[in-house]
């Protein structure tokens, strides 16, 4: 409330005060995806890659860093419209191993990375082992995240994917699965309870124009 003068009646007043102040970041969009196909293409009888170092920015299509295999369903396109920015990366997703033996253990370590156009940003490796347990067929089911945080990513269009590759595995008769469960004759899993999510969170540095 201000007043207009003495004799005059006071009047409302309004102030446009931002709920962000300039320099901090903000929330500019987040990107849900999920898929249930997964990847299957690593299982049993197909030969680990047997590389065991990637490193920021390899191409997705250079196999001498690894034959890298894409959740196609977990893809998202968007544009980056201020180059102080920060992308976060959430990755989660369901890992099924099956040992040829149940009474014998068996392992599969992979990876797993986030690529933007085409290229690696964020990476994780890890392994799967079965334990020697008859009554669950020699199933073993494991969840695999992944977190990380780009900074300043440049303007335009961005194009992020999920891939994993089979790094190696005690033996090449396991069947291993990404996503879903390495058969539907099993009742152990489902591709439902493994299924792959992926959130992307863009937030973008304020700035304000004066009028």
């Amino acid at each position: 409330m201000v007043s207009q003068g003495e004799g005059l009646p006071p009047v409302w007043k309004s102030l446009n005060i931002s709920f962000m102040e300039e320099g901090q970041y903000k929330l500019i969009n987040s990107y849900l995806s999920s898929d249930q196909a997964g990847i299957t293409t690593l299982s049993n009888g197909i030969a680990a890659d047997n590389v065991y170092k990637n490193n920021v920015g390899d191409d997705i299509t250079d196999t001498s860093k690894g034959k890298w295999s894409k959740i196609a369903g977990l893809e998202n396109n968007f544009v980056i419209k201020n180059g102080r920015n920060r992308l976060t990366y959430q990755f989660q997703t369901g890992i099924e191993m099956k040992a040829p033996d149940a009474t014998v253990s068996e392992s599969v370590t992979f990876t797993c990375g986030v690529f933007r156009n085409g290229r690696l940003v964020a990476v994780r490796p890890d392994k799967v082992v079965s334990n020697n347990n008859t009554e669950k067929s020699g199933i073993q089911d494991y969840i695999f995240t992944l977190n990380y945080t780009e900074q300043n990513v440049p303007v335009g269009a961005q194009k992020l994917e999920v891939a994993c590759r089979k790094i190696s595995t005690s033996n090449l008769n396991s069947q291993f699965a990404v996503g879903r469960n390495v058969s539907d004759v099993n009742t152990v899993s489902n591709a439902f309870t493994l299924e792959s999510v992926m959130k992307i969170d863009v937030i973008e540095y304020v700035t304000y124009k004066s009028n």
